[in-house]
This record gives C-alpha cells, sequence and structure tokens, in this order.
C-alpha cells in the first residue's frame, strides 16, 4: 500500500451525501437498498466501497447519477455536487431529465458498469457510441472526436484501436467489451469517476494497466474516483479511503491504512479475515461469515448484522441501530466501541 495523500483541508468535498435514502417499491414490499448514508469524495483522492453482494454498493453509485430504475427512487438525504465554477447541486433534487442533470451526466461525472454487453448499445459500432458522448459534451469536429476515441481505446489497452473503432460489442470478448467501456467514461475526461468493479472481466495484466490509468488520470485531471470492489488487494494498491456496506448502511469508514491495520466493525474484520494469505497450505480453511445476508424483506431490528456476529450483544444489539461515530482516525457504527450497556 502506498501512503495516502493528505486529506485536503480546502477545498471542500466534490461530493457530499448526507442522509440518503434509495428504496425500491416492490409488489412484495418495501427494500431499503440504501438507508442514511453519508459520505465525502474529495478530488484527487479514491474512494472504495467495500461489501457482500446486494449490500447496495451499487446502488448508491446509480444514486448519484440518478439512473435508479424503477420501482427505485430517492425518498430522502441529499447529495450534494460542487462544480468546477464552485456552484452547488443536490443531485438528489434534481429534476429527472433536466438539461442540468445531462450536462452533469457524462461530462462532470462518469461511470463504468459492471455489464459492459448491456451497458453498450447491442446494434451500434463501438467507435460511433465513443464519439456520441465525445461530441456531446465537448466542443470538437467529428474528426477530432474519431481521433480522440481511437487515442481512448489505445490507452484502455485495446490492440489495433483504429480497427475496433468500427467493430460492434458482440464482436468483441468480454474483457475488450469492458476495454471499450472504460474508454467511454474516461473519453470526457470526468471531475469524478465511478467504477463499479471495472476490472472484473480483465485478466491480471490488463486490470494493472487500466488502474494505472485510472490513477494517472486522477491525478493529471485531479479526478474524484468512487470505486466498486470486491478484490481487496486492488483496494491496498488504489485507495486513500474506504467504506465498508452492510444492507444499506456505511458500518465503517476509514483511510486505507486504518482499515488493513485495525479494522474495528467485526463485519470489516470479517472481510478482512477471509483473504487468503501467505504462507497458508491446503489444509488450512479460511474463516468464514456465518450465516447469509438477511432477505431484505425481514431486516432485523436493532443492529443489522447481529444475526452474523460473534459478539453480539443481547438487550443492546438486537434493540438499538447503531449510528456512525467516530472512532479513532476514522468511524464506526457498533456498539463495542461506544461503552453502551443495555437497558435495564
Amino acid at each position: 500500500m502506498t501512503q495516502p495523500t493528505p486529506m485536503p483541508t480546502d477545498p471542500p468535498p466534490m461530493i457530499e451525501i448526507r442522509g440518503l435514502k434509495t428504496h425500491f417499491f416492490t409488489d412484495d414490499g418495501l427494500v431499503k437498498a440504501v438507508e442514511g448514508v453519508d459520505l465525502d469524495i474529495h478530488p484527487n483522492r479514491t474512494v472504495c466501497l467495500l461489501g457482500e453482494s446486494g449490500c447496495g454498493k451499487s446502488i448508491l453509485a446509480r444514486s448519484i447519477l440518478r439512473i435508479v430504475d424503477a420501482p427505485g427512487r430517492i425518498v430522502g438525504g441529499h447529495i450534494l455536487y460542487r462544480s468546477a465554477d464552485g456552484r452547488t447541486v443536490d443531485l438528489a433534487r434534481a429534476r429527472p431529465g433536466s438539461r442540468e442533470l445531462r450536462d452533469i451526466r457524462g461530462q462532470d461525472i462518469a461511470m463504468i458498469f459492471q455489464e459492459p454487453m448491456s451497458s453498450l448499445g447491442p446494434i451500434q459500432k463501438i467507435g460511433r457510441q465513443i464519439t456520441e458522448t465525445i461530441l456531446l459534451h465537448r466542443q470538437m469536429s467529428k474528426a477530432e472526436a474519431r481521433e480522440e476515441a481511437i487515442e481512448m481505446l489505445a490507452r484502455v489497452g485495446i490492440p489495433r484501436p483504429a480497427e475496433r473503432f468500427h467493430a460492434y460489442p458482440f464482436e468483441l470478448s468480454g474483457g475488450m467489451r469492458q476495454r471499450a467501456m472504460i474508454a467511454m467514461a474516461l473519453c470526457c475526461q470526468p471531475r469524478l469517476l465511478i467504477a463499479d468493479e471495472p476490472t472484473t472481466a480483465l485478466d491480471v495484466t490488463t486490470q494493472a494497466q487500466i488502474l494505472d490509468l485510472i490513477a494517472e488520470l486522477k491525478e493529471e485531471l485531479q479526478m474524484a474516483v468512487l470505486l466498486i470492489t470486491h478484490d481487496l488487494g486492488v483496494v491496498a494498491e488504489v485507495a486513500e479511503d474506504v467504506a465498508v456496506m452492510y444492507m444499506g448502511k456505511i458500518v465503517e469508514k476509514s483511510d486505507v491504512f486504518g482499515l488493513f491495520e485495525a479494522p474495528k466493525h467485526p463485519y470489516a474484520r470479517a472481510l478482512l479475515e477471509s483473504v487468503p494469505r501467505i504462507g497458508m497450505t491446503g489444509r488450512d480453511r479460511l474463516p468464514a461469515i456465518r450465516g447469509m445476508v438477511p432477505h431484505p424483506l425481514a431486516r432485523p431490528s436493532g443492529c443489522t448484522f447481529r444475526t452474523r456476529c460473534d459478539q453480539f450483544m443481547p438487550g443492546i444489539c438486537d434493540v438499538r441501530e447503531p449510528v456512525l461515530k467516530p472512532c479513532g482516525d476514522g468511524e464506526v457504527a457498533c456498539f463495542l466501541h461506544s461503552g453502551e450497556t443495555a437497558d435495564v
């Protein structure tokens, strides 16, 4: 892990998320996918979101861009975006489809989606999709946009980019489609890049190239990065800040050194303990988090992690809901660090 850059005191965060709630109103009941999230994203820093599948990471990312599919919608909270000219826009309150929101989406804030095959248009060539994005947000001619698109395809490691420019998505492998999706997200030089498992379909060599490219552009453009990943090796390599999510809530926030050296929430500790270590043999068993993630329509009372926690305290964890509080150099939502006792 590299030493993280110092937290900036000025300017303020590019994105301030406060009390964000995104719910899905299904026929079976209410699903609280994101429930009261607070998160800051600073320029030239990478924030990694950690957590098991289904904990709300991708819905949080989609909420920032206001692209949550029905029947989901933001029902509370604020997403304050500070633009380059100093204006503050509450994305959670922006009118869907408005010009203001469309100008921000794709130009100021771009996203690399987890499934490139479903995100890329199947009947349009790769080059056309990238140049459309460039022409929409940047002052360029069609010829200049074409050259920019080919250059970006080359930068993300696509061989013979001038030929691939004319390819359809179904003519490319999964890894090549993922790289084309990354090129589309980076072509407008966004101020915030949201990357949802951006290297899942890539081999380790290409993965390293993509992460190096994102890091290079982050420094060059003072770009903020929100990275969603299950790979703790990637987190250790690229993150400055880490937020751990469980069932729609952030249960721990810390810088990357604090999380890896002294995780405070039992869930964060369990995630780190489940990673293979050098020196382990075939007979060694990895620790596993017991139980299963509760059904989203049957959230436990009190702490949502209590049904799987080995340090569960009856009368406290099942009665009250913990909130994020300062703990050391970070924040944690756990009664183990609050000094509270059971109600008498």
